[in-house]
């Protein structure tokens, strides 16, 4: 079997399926790295065979040479967490001797085109910052086969995943409030195709129905300042007690409408927030938050990765405490 597919040029994608195995393991195959069984080796290798499978240039190169590099592709590169987190890899792989390249997708370039480009400079591994699933679905169809994670809460069959744990974040959040006494907990949400958004949005939920409390219609934002004071300005006289933002951003908003209206934070709606932005401790009041620990999440993504290629076991999935910090945005209800 010369080609597959109709006579396209067989991908890696189909190199798992026929093989019974994720895409790490058929990666790890082509890498010869010494963690897969015999009989699995032997079965990649026989689908590669029947295939006329070819491993790219990147793959070729990294047989014969390092390029001491990392690949990084981030979505949204200019929002608060991805733009954290490619800082933190980027000083986590200085500290290890690596250089990072990093592309950011937008309008002009897709996942796609990232990967051309990484594997046409070449690349030790790669790193994919993504808030959204379909980045990871291109992913799938064109892995550079080399060692790839993807930063993304939920775990991947197929790829490392590192991520600071959204929904113990978001459990702190609510939980603090319930503690608190509030019994009407409204969710200002980020966009809910974001996966931390999502993960974040679900795990209220989960809360407020574990503490067997009623959960509002949630809100929606766009992560910004301008959307939470949007928000925030058309509320009235509100009938709930306490906000989970999540986001500081949009907490940030809000409370600046809630002022504007005439609404105390906190002795008439505590505001919680979501990432310890450097300015949150300034906001007034001092907002309450969750902390997500970026260096830590750059320095273990980076770590992932080059256990990975040293031949060294790495954990497929790792996630990261969250920390909440509390400040004056919080306390009891009509405190």
């Amino acid at each position: 079997m010369a080609t597959a597919g109709g006579g396209q040029k067989p991908n890696i994608r189909q190199v798992a399926m026929l093989a019974g195995v994720s895409h790490m393991t058929v990666s790890r195959v082509i890498n010869d790295h010494p963690s897969i069984a015999p009989a699995t080796r032997e079965r990649v290798l026989t689908v590669m065979r029947e295939l006329n499978y070819q491993p790219n240039s990147a793959a070729r190169a990294l047989a014969s040479r390092k390029t001491n590099r990392i690949g990084v592709i981030v979505d949204s590169v200019v929002e608060f967490g991805p733009g954290s987190t490619v800082r933190a890899i980027e000083e986590a792989a200085h500290e290890r001797g690596y250089t990072v390249s990093t592309i950011a997708v937008d309008q002009r370039v897709s996942a796609a085109d990232a990967l051309v480009t990484l594997g046409a400079i070449g690349v030790d591994a790669l790193c994919l910052i993504t808030p959204r699933s379909e980045s990871v679905e291109l992913l799938r169809e064109g892995s550079l086969e080399v060692p790839t994670l993807v930063v993304k809460p939920e775990p991947e069959a197929d790829f490392f995943t590192v991520a600071v744990d959204q929904r113990r974040g978001a459990r702190l959040a609510v939980e603090h409030l319930v503690e608190l006494g509030h019994r009407d907990i409204l969710h200002l949400a980020g966009p809910l195709d974001w996966l931390d958004a999502r993960a974040r949005e679900q795990e209220w939920r989960d809360c407020l129905a574990r503490a067997g409390l009623p959960a509002r219609p949630v809100v929606v934002g766009d992560w910004t300042s301008d959307s939470g004071y949007a928000f925030g300005r058309g509320l009235g006289a509100p009938e709930f007690t306490a906000v989970f933002a999540a986001n500081d951003q949009m907490a940030l908003g809000l409370i600046h409408a809630l002022h504007e209206s005439g609404v105390r934070v906190p002795q008439d709606v505590s505001v919680v927030g979501f990432d310890d932005l450097p300015d949150a401790r300034h906001f007034l009041p001092p907002l309450t938050t969750v902390r997500q620990d970026f260096r830590a999440l750059g320095a273990l993504s980076v770590e992932t990765l080059l256990a990975d290629l040293g031949a060294r076991d790495a954990p497929t999935r790792a996630l990261i405490e969250p920390e909440l910090v509390v400040r004056a945005s919080t306390s009891p209800p009509g405190a």
